[in-house]
């Protein structure tokens, strides 16, 4: 899934110590495969996640960046898309910001949200909906 050794590696051990944290919420315990698996699924969709939103992370610690990302879109474009979702985030209020923190930045799941804020889980699900809803919406403008 993440078509690199070294963020598959980081990933599965991520995995692994996220399933070990949440072993009690495990719903069959006598057979956790499909469990473990959505988690690493999880895990490793958000490594890639992040990867994308920054594949250069090195480059405020002074290494070179290259002219274009393996994928063909320049620098240049990379920051202009930043420019864009920071004035989309500044939009939103703090709590709002907080959930898109919560799920996409931590990426912890809606029930581990629903815990975290005190909320039921669907009322996270409904208020990270509308908000995707309404940064996609700002997007099209």
């Amino acid at each position: 899934m993440t078509s690199d050794a070294v963020l598959a590696e980081d990933a599965a051990q991520d995995a692994v110590l996220r399933a070990w944290r949440a072993r009690g919420s495990c719903r069959t315990p006598e057979a956790p495969g499909p469990w473990l698996a959505a988690i690493a699924r999880n895990v490793a969709l958000g490594a890639v996640s992040r990867r994308r939103r920054d594949p250069y992370p090195l480059a405020l610690e002074g290494a070179r960046v290259p002219e274009a990302d393996p994928k063909g879109q320049d620098v240049m474009a990379q920051a202009l898309e930043r420019v864009v979702f920071g004035d989309l985030l500044r939009l939103l209020t703090a709590p709002e910001r907080r959930l898109l923190r919560l799920r996409y930045e931590d990426d912890l799941t809606q029930p581990e949200i629903a815990r975290r804020l005190g909320l039921r889980e669907g009322t996270v699900k409904v208020r990270l909906h509308r908000l995707r809803a309404r940064l996609h919406e700002e997007l099209s403008r």
